[in-house]
């Protein structure tokens, strides 16, 4: 069969191989793949694996042999899902492969942030030392509050860390989550997301991308954080409206930001909305790479695997997120607990 995957720069040598010694026909597109080079490449297709390349209607109804469409990943943002439905195309997607990775590699933002790590380093790397000076003060995290916006798998992960690794007060804005779930972990759920904003020392997002969920955090919220606090993104780009986060950083509303993700990828030094955060030592950029370790990619080839096996040989596609959009599906598909 005929087997398409987008953005091949993020190398999946163990799953592409399988595919072909399984006689398979593997045909790899780079990323930013326009939508009439996708489209032109899946009209013969029957399976299409995607990351970040948007699958548009468009492409869906040109893709007439199409048996299911695989995001290896978690985000489905970038995926038409009601015209997938209407054209009985099961859409899945690898929820679980790296829900500790991810929180880590906010963590590790959020520390970086505290300690001032990155611009220590940038000093040292200039200067051979710094001195103890008001200006290279850093921020315990023991004893502040971690506010996180959206306590999903990922936002769990990070919850345990910051409350039982470092003994930091955890409050968490989920409106899906009831405070007795959120108690068992330690979590005080807090119903308003302002009040979260307000509390917190660190703010550190894991929502999913949607319709209720895009430019969440705007000028507004931005201005109700502490001076003092910190913003962590690893969700979506989309979620913080990116031009208020840069003049909040521009204008001091809140005292840095550590992302890994952007509306518009890949970020640019010049020409981005978001190239004028280049050059302040309170933000980290980090190239939407969190989740890449070579434990995570394992467990991604191998889970995306399993859902490609499962479209080719014609069985019901395992569906493991509990995304609402995804467990609108009923053809084609089976529903895991």
């Amino acid at each position: 069969m005929k087997i398409v995957r987008t953005d091949s720069n993020l190398q999946t040598p163990l799953l592409d191989q399988k595919l072909r010694d399984a006689g398979h026909d593997l045909v790899l597109l780079p990323d930013g793949a326009s939508e009439p080079a996708v489209a032109s490449a899946t009209r013969d297709a029957d399976l299409l694996l995607m990351c970040y390349t948007p699958i548009t209607r468009r492409i869906i109804e040109g893709a007439v042999h199409l048996k299911g469409i695989v995001k290896y990943g978690v985000g489905i943002d970038a995926i038409d899902i009601p015209a997938a439905i209407e054209h009985r195309v099961p859409v899945v997607n690898i929820p679980e492969y790296a829900e500790d990775t991810v929180a880590e590699g906010a963590f590790a933002l959020l520390i970086a942030l505290a300690k001032k790590l990155c611009a220590l380093n940038t000093h040292m790397t200039a200067k051979g030392w710094a001195w103890p000076e008001p200006i290279w003060l850093g921020s315990d995290i023991a004893g502040k509050t971690v506010g996180v916006v959206g306590l999903g798998k990922i936002g769990r992960s990070m919850a345990r860390m910051a409350g039982l690794g470092f003994r930091a007060n955890v409050i968490a804005y989920s409106p899906h989550t009831s405070a007795e779930d959120m108690a068992e972990l330690g979590v005080t759920k807090i119903d308003n997301l302002h009040d979260l904003l307000a509390q917190s020392d660190f703010v550190t997002i894991h929502a999913v991308l949607n319709d209720d969920t895009r430019g969440m955090i705007g000028a507004e919220e931005l201005r109700a954080m502490k001076p003092s606090a910190f913003l962590i993104n690893v969700s979506r780009g989309a979620i913080v409206d990116e031009a208020a986060l840069v003049q909040a950083i521009r204008e001091r509303w809140i005292a840095g930001a550590g992302l890994d993700v952007f509306s518009q990828e890949p970020l640019t030094r010049t020409g981005h909305p978001m190239s004028a955060l280049y050059d302040h030592p309170n933000v980290i950029l980090s190239p939407h790479l969190t989740f890449y370790t070579e434990d995570a990619m394992q467990r991604l080839e191998e889970e995306t695997l399993a859902r490609c096996l499962e479209v080719l040989e014609g069985r019901d596609v395992l569906i493991k997120s509990h995304d609402p959009r995804l467990r609108a599906q009923t053809k084609g598909v089976v529903f895991a607990d």
